[in-house]
């Protein structure tokens, strides 16, 4: 169980670094403001950069989401 508890302690350290770099990187300080969080889809062609960071973005904050979930129910398992 702990080892467990290790392996997804190191991907959600992996995930959060991930998570912030984007944030900092590519933080345009309106970003997150425009759309009222909704990634914007158009029918016509690819999606731009904004919109595959703003899908990147929304995955990585669920996944990190769904790791802390994970790691809390580990914690409370081993104690």
């Amino acid at each position: 169980m702990k080892t467990a508890y290790s392996w997804v302690l190191g991907i959600a350290i992996i995930v959060a670094v991930l998570f912030t770099a984007i944030i900092l990187i590519t933080g345009k300080g309106d970003a997150m403001s425009s759309g009222g969080g909704q990634v914007r889809t158009t029918f016509k062609g690819k999606a731009s950069f904004d919109d595959q960071i703003g899908r990147v973005t929304l995955i990585l904050g669920g996944v990190f989401l769904a790791l802390m979930i994970i790691l809390d129910y580990f914690n409370a398992r081993i104690n």
